[in-house]
């Protein structure tokens, strides 16, 4: 007798199910603390987030109080994904009918590629077929797919061959349901609330700590600060049942939200002094409309008052607390440098007006931490969106404060320098060096042939092929530069050296080099009088070749070695057709690719950054190639008030604008995947009518608005501008060359 098939819309048997918290890299263990203090103790530690197993009361509590969680799953099952045939096949075979109602919309997250499942809106589509066929031939009803207002959204996860296929239960947790407006470059909630669990928020809170942001923007911190210390769920203004999974059950989720506005009632009186300010007017508008809607008016006191004219609230005298901010920090030399005063300022802030105070402080690698003048406890690695960031924690019960700031220009962790001993060692001293070395000899034997025709003096040779070893290896000429990519927050500080000393023995057995010739930049804890060894002080310029031109690098005294590698085709590509044309370069960094347009023939150029470092170095690279400054303008300006004012027209047009920046001599912020039109569109106001534009950006997963720019003749050269030592996913930059349409057709007529 053939077996009934299931109703459409039935509900999973709820006794036993399997779920998946995820959250980001580095936050496992958080994550999982969080859920066995809530009652949900049947866990699982993994890659990027935490196994449930147990009945649905488990999954609620993930979605209604753990904090760092990015989303939680109904696991449906695990299936081989060869190719796409074997995708569909397994894929059907799933019960949707049993987590798919009738009338429900659906949609499709597909994450990873494979050898031959590359494309991963294909891959979205082959599971969304598997699933419409499924409930079609069980339940002869075809669900509407609706990906901007699904119902249902299925996340399938590939990772090499097989294929996890997903529920998502209650959305996106970060968007807890208070904020609205906010100010530039907002934290997530999610981050957040890691930020202070990390620092030990919670404990300080419990002993009656105060809490003070003195930068707080919008209020995240401040709010999600509040909401701990308050014992106060994160989820509670969750909807779950808007998602019309089958599987909902209302009456459990209404008695675990009462459970949890209970507890929030209870601890909102006890509530510690909790305190913020920002010189910001309006973003503070939005804080306490935020503050208001997380059920916390009156209780978060903030104030608009400018970092330097700040002092402790008179609440908080004689009480010791967590101080925690997110301040800006740019991403280039010249951003950096313009906010050292800043970070300055808020070093003094710490010292002077909250001393014994904990201080945690969220920013990337690099000089900005010295300005602060403070000694670090413990650092923990985050992702801010895009961006590596460090939170430095200083706990006067743990650390020292430098004595000068001058003197702690390398800080706690100066870049660690290089030693000019001239001894090449034998080979590598330990196995993860030889390791090391081994995929460094592959990487040199893969572009052995490339290098051997072109005989490029600068090429990367590695770049985080290992995940333990997590850094990029540029050689340049007899020098090896090594950038540290931030490694995973479990790894600790004793491991991450040992890694690193790996990486010096592997390069130099394998480069034949002396460990002076090596630089490494990263972070270490300096001894006796190399403690406060300044970085950016060697004045350590030399001069390199690239085709024709003369450049110079820095290794040691910046973050930034003054070149761009990854541009390497471009600048040849701009030399090939500068020739008679006026070249103009927006961002302009060093001026390397102003250099090759002045080689290549270019009748004038004119280059422009805010950065006076910068220029400077531009003036001594068109020195060094005989191009004189009479034919080869430098500007110091802000690119974007600078072109709309600016009368005159440029044949060829270079547009490579930083990732994101918030300069202080900006007035507004600028996030390229955001602003990228309006950038391309003023860049396009002084460009001739038959003149081309090149548009390069290394923002990762940058996609470029071609419907908002669909009047314009658009080619993607970003496969042609990658030379073989930069031929790896994700590829380092996009680049795009624009021109109205109205000159192809004269070009043509």
């Amino acid at each position: 007798m053939e077996s009934a098939k299931p109703r459409i819309g039935s509900r999973p048997a709820q006794r036993h199910g399997h779920y998946f918290a995820s959250c980001s890299r580095g936050l496992e263990e958080l994550l999982a603390a969080e859920l066995k203090a809530a009652g949900v103790d049947d866990t699982r530690v993994g890659a990027g987030g935490v196994y449930i197993t147990g009945p649905l009361a488990h999954a609620y509590r993930a979605c209604l109080w753990s904090r760092v969680a990015s989303r939680v799953l109904v696991a449906l099952g695990e299936v081989g994904a060869r190719d796409a045939d074997e995708l569909y096949a397994n894929a059907v075979e799933l019960p949707w009918e049993q987590h798919i109602g009738a009338g429900a919309t659906i949609a499709v997250d597909f994450i990873g590629v494979s050898e031959q499942l590359r494309n991963s809106l294909f891959n979205a589509r082959r599971v969304k077929d598997a699933v419409v066929d499924r409930l079609r031939a069980v339940t002869g009803l075809r669900p509407d797919v609706d990906v901007r207002a699904r119902d249902i959204r299925i996340v399938a996860r590939l990772n090499r061959e097989r294929l996890t296929l997903a529920i998502d239960l209650g959305g996106a947790q970060h968007r807890r349901g208070y904020r609205g407006a906010t100010g530039a470059a907002p934290l997530k909630e999610n981050l957040g609330a890691a930020l202070l669990l990390r620092c030990g928020w919670p404990e300080l809170a419990a002993a009656g700590g105060a809490l003070y942001d003195p930068m707080c923007g919008s209020g995240t911190l401040l709010i999600e600060g509040a909401l701990i210390a308050a014992g106060a769920a994160p989820g509670e203004w969750r909807d779950l049942g808007r998602q019309k999974w089958p599987g909902h059950d209302p009456l459990l989720w209404q008695r675990l939200v009462q459970e949890a506005r209970a507890a929030r009632e209870q601890g909102l009186p006890g509530l510690p002094p909790i305190a913020g300010a920002d010189a910001d007017r309006r973003v503070l508008a939005h804080a306490l409309d935020n503050a208001a809607a997380a059920g916390l008016a009156g209780r978060i006191e903030f104030s608009a008052v400018a970092l330097a004219a700040q002092r402790r609230p008179q609440a908080m005298a004689g009480r010791s607390g967590l101080l925690i901010c997110n301040p800006p920090y740019g991403e280039r030399l010249g951003e950096v440098r313009e906010l050292q005063g800043l970070y300055e300022d808020l070093g003094r802030l710490v010292r002077e007006e909250f001393p014994g105070w904990r201080a945690a402080i969220l920013t990337t690698e690099g000089p900005l931490e010295a300005a602060l003048g403070l000694r670090f406890a413990r650092r923990y690695r985050f992702r801010n969106g895009a961006i590596d960031c460090r939170l430095l924690v200083h706990d006067p019960a743990l650390s020292t404060r430098a004595t000068r700031r001058a003197e702690a220009t390398g800080g706690a962790e100066a870049a660690q320098p290089a030693q000019e001993a001239d001894a090449v060692p034998a080979g590598p001293s330990s196995a993860g060096a030889e390791m090391f070395a081994n995929r460094v000899r592959k990487n040199l034997r893969r572009i052995k042939g490339w290098v051997a025709t072109q005989q490029p003096q600068c090429y990367r040779i590695y770049d985080a092929d290992i995940p333990e070893y997590a850094v990029a290896v540029d050689r340049y000429g007899a020098w090896a530069h090594v950038a540290e990519y931030a490694p995973p927050a479990w790894v600790d500080e004793a491991l991450a050296r040992e890694r690193l000393d790996d990486v010096r023995a592997g390069l130099a057995s394998v480069l034949q080099l002396p460990p002076g010739r090596i630089v490494l930049k990263t972070r270490r804890r300096q001894r006796g009088t190399r403690q406060y060894q300044r970085l950016a002080r060697e004045n350590h310029f030399m001069e390199v070749a690239e085709g024709p031109a003369r450049l110079l690098v820095n290794l040691r005294d910046f973050l930034d070695t003054g070149l761009f590698l990854d541009h390497r085709p471009l600048r040849r590509l701009v030399a090939a057709e500068a020739r008679g044309k006026r070249f103009l370069n927006l961002f302009c960094y060093t001026a390397a690719v102003t250099v090759f347009a002045g080689l290549g023939g270019a009748r004038a150029t004119t280059s422009v950054d805010m950065s006076a470092t910068y220029l400077d170095w531009a003036r001594r690279n068109l020195a060094l190639n005989g191009l004189p400054e009479a034919q080869h303008e430098l500007v110091r300006a802000d690119c974007l008030r600078w072109l709309g004012a600016e009368r005159r027209r440029w044949d060829l047009v270079f547009l490579d604008p930083p990732s994101f920046s918030n300069s202080k001599r900006m007035e507004e912020t600028l996030d390229v995947q955001r602003d990228h039109v309006a950038l391309i569109r003023a860049a396009l106001r002084v460009l001739e009518r038959e003149g081309t534009l090149l548009f390069s950006t290394n923002r990762r997963g940058f996609r470029l608005d071609a419907g908002a720019l669909a009047d314009l003749e658009i080619s993607d050269l970003t496969e042609q501008s990658i030379d073989p030592d930069f031929n790896r996913k994700p590829v380092p930059h996009r680049l795009y060359r624009i021109r109205h349409r109205l000159a192809r057709v004269t070009e043509t007529s």
